[in-house]
């Protein structure tokens, strides 16, 4: 992190803390307005929304350097993965309530490989599934306590070669690599994960964790995948279900079926990371500085902070804007990685920069 970065971390640690310890609630809500001007309102009537950056902050323990996933459990309690490379292991999921306040922190076990993370309901608990890119996934209950944690799969997934052998994590075998990026459920209780940074295979698993196929590898033709980043069981009303991936080197989201046949492909997408849906709408965190939402039928609703000169500016010098925040703007997004809806039509979105950043989009109308 440099000098820049860490000086804006510990002041915006050191002034939300002092107001806690005077039992003053934080003014979190627009705290890095670095214009100074108002807080910015993006998207077309419907779909507007009030963009709140830094909205949650960890505690000084907790050095946040790339946030990569956000979720949210049915309390409404929101769940942050992040990766920090520090030497020392420190949580790498940190919980917060709604309004910015620190609840609790967890797994260690995943520091320098937290990615992917979301919630599910079975049979009346929540639990956790964590992707890790040293080469684990994990279901956990949601203070981190683990129901299971494993390692690369045993699938036949190149024709003639060995099996997935779990002998050591992030191996399948010699030379394939495992390195998982999201999860998506099934709708009979089973999960599929997209071995992203990996094998660029999907692979499905039943209800009890417990690897059963397998489809896609690497490619640019329809089921195949560059970098297969976020999935999810795309059931919204008036949808036949169906698996939609973001493919993302690729830059398109591709449906398919619940065994990897290919459906249809979507490409009015630029670097699309992940994806979540509440009632007919769906959003998009895409890496190249903007959100998609888009309705049932998959016409683009809008691209929320969509600017060509903006983008050219994030994506120049080898992304080196990630890691200059006296540089960002209010109201612009940098690289949106994952963004999830809270119960009331909100929005958080994780941003893969380099001090870490959770913005809150207030839906206004």
């Amino acid at each position: 992190m440099d000098v820049l970065a860490r000086n804006r971390r510990n002041f915006l640690t050191s002034s939300t803390g002092a107001l806690v310890a005077a039992g003053v609630a934080p003014a979190i809500h627009g705290a890095s307005d670095k214009s100074g001007s108002r807080v910015k309102v993006l998207g077309p009537e419907g779909h507007r929304y009030e963009l709140h950056h830094d909205h949650f902050q960890p505690p000084a323990s907790i050095p946040w350097q790339d946030t990569h996933g956000v979720a949210i459990d049915a309390e409404g309690l929101v769940y942050v993965k992040h990766r920090t490379k520090t030497e020392r292991p420190v949580d790498a999921v940190v919980v917060f309530d709604s309004q910015g306040r620190v609840v609790r922190s967890f797994g260690k076990e995943y520091h320098g490989g937290g990615h992917g993370i979301d919630v599910r309901e079975e049979g009346g608990q929540e639990f956790l599934y964590l992707c890790d890119n040293k080469g684990y996934i994990a279901k956990t209950n949601l203070k981190g306590e683990t129901v299971w944690k494993q390692t690369a799969p045993r699938l036949e997934v190149y024709a003639g070669a060995r099996p997935y052998r779990s002998t050591r994590p992030g191996e399948y075998g010699k030379g394939h690599k495992f390195s998982p990026t999201n999860v998506a459920f099934a709708p009979d209780g089973g999960f599929y994960v997209g071995d992203g940074y990996g094998s660029h295979y999907i692979i499905q698993y039943d209800a009890q964790g417990v690897a059963k196929s397998y489809f896609g590898g690497p490619g640019s033709a329809p089921g195949k995948f560059q970098t297969p980043h976020g999935l999810w069981w795309d059931d919204r009303p008036g949808r036949t279900p169906a698996l939609v991936v973001c493919d993302r080197a690729n830059a398109r989201l591709q449906y398919l079926s619940p065994t990897g046949d290919s459906l249809d492909v979507l490409d009015d997408v630029l670097f699309p990371a992940d994806i979540d849906t509440r009632g007919k709408v769906m959003v998009v965190p895409d890496l190249h500085a903007r959100i998609t939402l888009l309705d049932h039928t998959n016409r683009v609703l809008a691209h929320l902070g969509d600017d060509a000169q903006w983008r050219k500016q994030v994506l120049a010098d080898d992304l080196a804007l990630r890691r200059q925040p006296q540089r960002w703007e209010n109201g612009r997004f940098i690289h949106p990685h994952d963004a999830c809806f809270d119960h009331q039509g909100n929005l958080y979105v994780a941003e893969w920069v380099a001090t870490g950043r959770i913005n809150f989009l207030r839906h206004v109308g």
